[in-house]
């Protein structure tokens, strides 16, 4: 079955509302990784860099790290 996306060929919602987040927090790519990481998520560099630009699928998981370290709601995120 293949999987789903977005009607202008994206793989996820959030790209877009990830870089305005990091940004806000003044955190680079690699500082938001950091941050994952310090908090249990395996997540590097290149995974912030495909999610950004809407080249990977983002699991349950990963949203769930990002809402609690930005402090943000589901609906926040995919907005």
């Amino acid at each position: 079955m293949p999987k789903p996306f977005t009607a202008t060929g994206k793989k996820n919602l959030i790209g877009a509302n990830l870089i305005a987040l990091r940004k806000k927090y003044h955190l680079s790519q690699r500082g938001l990784a950091h941050e994952l990481q310090l908090a249990g998520y395996d997540m590097d560099k290149n995974v912030i860099t495909r999610i950004e630009t809407q080249q990977r699928y983002v699991t349950d998981i990963e949203i769930k790290a990002l809402c609690d370290l930005f402090n943000v709601s589901f609906e926040d995120l995919i907005k």
